[in-house]
């Protein structure tokens, strides 16, 4: 058995990061679910991170968890991204008041028995926007509460046990209410239905896609709280814009950067462009750090905007560098300017789409 990962300084992190790393170029091509490399993590204790002492995790400072994310993303952005999304989870059901919840499903999570992911981006995107909500509840019986409708972009969804939803209240005549709901729903009720993922540029073995949920009867066991306006301002959990994604693009970056340095010595004109992504990279992870220190020397959205920019950027260096071959299907840079795309469309707020349009148009402020 590997050894339990205790710190982002772990010996044993950069010992799966190699294991993720071998198989990754495999993964991507097979488009299949990475169920070895979650059962990896699961063997060196990465799914303690996120959980509180008291449910047998370590409870990692968000600093950790973000320097850990650095290195999986910079070994396998699929394995890391599928992390992301049962963090998210497990975050949601920590920071609720349901007591009894957390119990019946926390210390399972930590000990890689159940697979929770969140479908909750429908709720701070731009479809929370639409009169009739993607995703609907109405008041059920002995408290519980009907679902309705779909979770558009539900990671691993056909995999899970358990999904951490949104749903928004409803009128008589179905427009939207400003209550909405946070729930954990079991996979095996009635009327819940993971539809086929679909085929994404890059990460499709994250087998992303839609859920449904025809007239769902969810006891009130499964809330994470009662009905309340805007419930992901509450808690803690996977926020669009958050700082686990910037690390996710900056890990990525990271790889390429690596392969460039491996390329540089015997190719002296890489030397100088080279030199000058080391150093904006070393600076986004400065900063990236220093917030999740609590000291942030720019806005969330900034730091997610230079994260977009760098990862394209560097990629895109990678596969120029790499020139005919990087173009060939098994190339490793070919990949990565692939996957650097999801950054522009995944939990993307609005001024970071629209800093990152600017600058795709060569207008500077």
């Amino acid at each position: 058995m590997p050894r339990v990962i205790t710190s982002a300084d772990d010996p044993a992190l950069a010992e799966l990061c190699g294991r993720l790393a071998g198989v990754a170029e495999a993964l991507d091509a097979s488009g299949d679910w990475p169920a070895e490399q979650l059962r990896l993590c699961g063997e060196y204790g990465v799914y303690e991170w996120f959980v509180g002492r008291q449910w047998g995790g370590q409870a990692w400072s968000q600093q950790d968890v973000l320097r850990a994310y650095l290195a999986i993303a910079s070994s396998c952005l699929t394995t890391a991204f599928v992390l992301t999304q049962r963090e998210g989870a497990c975050r949601r059901i920590e920071s609720s008041n349901n007591t009894a919840l957390q119990a019946k499903l926390l210390p399972r999570l930590v000990r890689g028995e159940l697979f929770a992911t969140v479908g909750i981006s429908h709720l701070t995107t731009s479809r929370r926007h639409l009169a009739r909500p993607v995703l609907s509840y109405s008041i059920g019986a002995a408290g519980g509460v009907k679902l309705s409708g779909f979770s558009p972009w539900v990671t691993g969804a056909d995999h899970a046990d358990v999904v951490v939803v949104g749903a928004t209240g409803v009128n008589d005549d179905g427009t939207a209410k400003e209550e909405q709901i946070l729930a954990a729903v079991p996979l095996t009720l009635a009327g819940v239905k993971p539809e086929t993922p679909v085929r994404l540029v890059g990460l499709s073995a994250s087998h992303t896609g839609r859920l449904a949920f025809d007239n769902v009867a969810l006891p009130e066991q499964w809330l994470l709280g009662p009905p309340a306006p805007n419930v992901m301002a509450a808690g803690k959990g996977a926020g669009t814009g958050g700082l686990g994604t910037s690390a996710l693009a900056l890990g990525l970056a990271q790889a390429a950067l690596r392969w460039l340095e491996d390329e540089a010595p015997v190719r002296a004109e890489l030397l100088e462009p080279l030199e000058a992504l080391r150093r904006e990279a070393a600076k986004a992870e400065e900063d990236l750090l220093a917030a999740a220190r609590g000291e942030p020397a720019c806005s969330n959205d900034e730091l997610r905007q230079r994260a977009n920019s760098l990862v394209l950027r560097a990629t895109q260096s990678a596969l120029a560098a790499a020139k005919g071959a990087g173009y060939v299907v098994g190339h490793p840079a070919g990949r990565w300017c692939r996957e650097a795309l999801f950054f522009l469309v995944w939990s993307c707020p609005q001024p970071v789409l629209a800093a990152n349009l600017c600058e795709l148009a060569g207008i500077l402020e």
